[in-house]
């Protein structure tokens, strides 16, 4: 899926690019957007080529959150509300469920619900431009209790109120030191371009390694291990099933680099 707003590019397939292109308005996002959004990851799921999905924005700016001019026609009240919550959630789901690796490339403000979009991402690579908040105490809403639960996981109970309770900006370094962004873009690189070469380190190996691993890590995140081990159980056996399998043990005895092909 491709459109203005929201494009993919795929001129590497293993690497494809997905970018909110918006940039006059900081690339926040519209109410179709979350649903485009969350369409483009859920058609990359099926996509047996990408092996890492990176998320990045237009402009220099990763994305300034809900374009909340709309919400007097979007979200006016409590049934336009819970619509307008179930296509954030769906977007950031398809980006969490995603069977592959995916790394958030973020430059500039990295706010709201362009905060909670680096949070569904495996991974957040960032330049030294970027600025990270989630203005909701400021605003009357309550991030809820996924988003919540994610942001938990990343940074602890402390550093998870504070960054809530607050609403106050952390810089990129700042970002780093809590361990919310995973890897800092070396000085005079941009974001994206870090990304890249970050992604570079995991796009060439085992597809249903990286899956089943993912499965089983978010599962014991979320303490949803024992409720979802049949899955888990079945992400292990299509792994020793595969061809991908024999693959690596043939390349493992020939000392030369493994060829995947994800089945």
């Amino acid at each position: 899926m491709s459109d203005s707003l929201i494009l993919v590019d795929k001129s590497d397939p293993a690497v494809p690019v997905v970018t909110i292109n918006r940039p006059e308005r900081r690339n926040a996002l519209t109410l179709s957007m979350w649903r485009r959004l969350g369409a483009a990851f859920d058609e990359l799921a099926r996509d047996e080529a990408a092996r890492v999905v990176v998320l990045t924005g237009a402009g220099g700016y990763f994305c300034a959150g809900a374009d909340i001019s709309e919400f007097k026609e979007v979200r006016s009240g409590p049934e336009d509300g819970e619509i307008y919550e179930a296509a954030v959630q769906f977007c950031g789901r398809a980006i969490e469920s995603l069977p592959k690796a995916t790394v958030a490339a973020i430059s500039g403000y990295c706010i709201g619900g362009g905060f909670g979009l680096a949070q569904a991402c495996d991974f957040r690579v960032a330049d030294g431009t970027a600025s990270f908040a989630v203005p909701a105490a400021r605003l009357g809403i309550v991030y809820n209790r996924h988003e919540c639960q994610t942001l938990l996981s990343l940074v602890g109970l402390a550093k998870a109120k504070d960054i809530l309770f607050s609403g106050d900006r952390l810089d990129a370094d700042q970002a780093s030191s809590i361990g919310f962004v995973d890897r800092l873009a070396d000085e005079g690189e941009g974001a994206l371009g870090a990304a890249r070469r970050f992604s570079a380190r995991m796009s060439g190996n085992a597809p249903l390694t990286i899956s089943g691993v993912k499965l089983i890590l978010n599962a014991l995140a979320a303490g949803d291990a024992d409720r979802r081990a049949d899955d888990i159980a079945a992400a292990g056996r299509k792994a020793l099933e595969s061809e991908d399998y024999q693959e690596g043990i043939r390349a493992f005895a020939e000392k030369r680099s493994p060829l995947f092909c994800g089945r």
